[in-house]
C-alpha cells in the first residue's frame, strides 16, 4: 500500500508541475505570477521531477516548435516520423539537449518570456543529483516494496518526466476523437482525462493553445483547470483571457 501510495504521489505531483509550471506557464504563459510563486513552483518542478527533471527553458521552446509545426518533420516530437515512441523519445531528448545546454539557438519566435533559475538548472541537469534521486526511490522501495513485482515500477520513477511526455505526445497524436480539424494529427485520448490531468486533450488544446481549459465540449473535464481556478481566486496566480 506504502509503494503504490509513493507511486501515485509521484506521478500525478511530477505530472501537475509539468502541465501546470512546464506547459500552461512557461510554454504558453497562460497566467501570470509574482517572483515567489514562480519560484516556488519552479522548486517542486525540480522536487517531484526528481531524476528527471526538465529544464523550464528547453521544455518552453520546443513545445513552442511543437505547435508551429505540429506533425510536420519540423515537429520535434510528432509520432508519424518515427518507428516507435522509444525512437520519438530518443528525438526529443536529442533537441532538447541541444537547448537545454545552449548547443544551439532556437529561431527568434521561439526565445525569451520563460522563466529560468540557472542554480536549479545547473543542480536538476548534474548527474550527481541525479543520481541521489535514484538512489532515493531504490532505497524506498528496498525499505517499503512487500514484493517482487513492485520494483518493475522504478525505472518509471526514473524517467517520470520524459514519460509523461511520451505518453502525451504519442497517444495525443495518434488515439483518439477530433473536436477540430487543427490540419494535424491531434487528437482527444480521454474525455475525463484523470490519467494526465488534461494533457490527453491534445485536439482541443492545439485549436485554442493559450486556453487554460483543455477541455471544450460538456462531456470533457480537465482536473488541472479547476485548480488553477482555486489558485487564481487566492491570487496566487492571474488567469488572463483567452478567446
Amino acid at each position: 500500500m506504502i509503494i503504490l501510495l509513493f507511486f501515485l504521489a509521484h506521478w500525478f505531483l511530477s505530472l501537475f508541475s509539468q502541465t501546470f509550471f512546464l506547459h500552461r506557464y512557461a510554454s504558453h504563459k497562460m497566467f501570470k505570477m509574482n517572483g515567489f510563486w514562480e519560484k516556488f513552483f519552479y522548486a517542486i518542478t525540480f522536487l517531484s521531477q526528481g531524476s528527471s527533471f526538465l529544464n523550464p527553458r528547453a521544455y518552453a521552446i520546443l513545445h513552442r516548435m511543437h505547435h508551429a509545426f505540429s506533425d510536420t518533420e519540423k515537429d520535434p516530437h510528432s509520432p508519424h516520423f518515427v518507428k516507435d515512441v522509444w525512437g520519438m523519445m530518443i528525438q526529443t531528448k536529442n533537441i532538447y539537449l541541444n537547448y537545454s545546454k545552449y548547443n544551439h539557438e532556437p529561431e527568434e519566435q521561439f526565445r525569451d518570456n520563460y522563466p529560468a533559475w540557472p542554480l536549479i538548472d545547473k543542480i536538476g541537469d548534474s548527474w550527481i543529483t541525479r543520481l541521489v534521486f535514484i538512489s532515493f526511490y531504490i532505497w524506498f522501495y528496498v525499505t517499503f516494496a512487500t514484493a517482487w513485482w513492485m520494483f518493475l515500477l522504478l525505472p518509471i520513477h526514473f524517467l517520470m518526466g520524459p514519460l509523461h511526455g511520451a505518453i502525451v505526445n504519442w497517444c495525443g497524436h495518434k488515439y483518439g476523437y477530433s473536436n477540430h480539424d487543427n490540419d494535424d494529427h491531434s487528437k482527444n485520448s480521454l474525455p475525463l482525462d484523470f490519467l494526465m490531468l488534461g494533457e490527453l486533450f491534445q485536439n482541443n488544446h492545439h485549436k485554442k493553445p493559450n486556453s487554460p481549459n483543455f477541455a471544450s465540449k460538456w462531456f470533457e473535464f480537465d482536473p488541472t483547470y479547476p485548480l488553477m481556478k482555486v489558485m487564481h481566486w487566492m491570487r496566487i496566480i492571474k488567469l488572463r483571457k483567452s478567446n
